[in-house]
């Protein structure tokens, strides 16, 4: 598993996400190898996990996202090239439902990552 997806696990899981998954994409898309899903408890939540995703992983990786969409949505998605991150509030995460739709890639197991609460 990719270090930058390790690490943008940890930031959600440490800042309280919902139902953190990850997708190994590179098999079924030219997108991206990697896709971060996570779910927030309110619009003003899904917002703070984008901000703490993208200050933490600039001071923990020195990376920062080429592109950022979504911000004054119930989907904020950061793309960091080979890893894209997906938060979303409850509602919009069923609706688009992406582990639905990208059902042909591989699931990570983030059982390592995740802490048990």
């Amino acid at each position: 598993m990719d270090s930058l997806v390790k690490e943008i696990v940890k930031v959600l899981d440490e800042k309280k996400a919902i139902d953190i998954t990850a997708i190994k994409t590179e098999e079924v898309t030219i997108v991206s190898d990697y896709f971060v899903i996570a779910s927030g408890t309110s619009n003003t939540h899904v917002k703070s996990l984008a901000d703490d995703v993208e200050y933490e992983i600039k001071q923990r990786l020195g990376v920062d996202p080429q592109h950022i969409e979504g911000r004054a949505t119930g989907w904020i998605l950061l793309d960091y090239g080979s890893v894209i991150v997906h938060i979303f509030g409850h509602e919009d995460r069923e609706y688009y439902n992406l582990e639905r739709l990208w059902a042909d890639a591989s699931i990570l197991d983030l059982s390592d990552i995740i802490t048990e609460d």
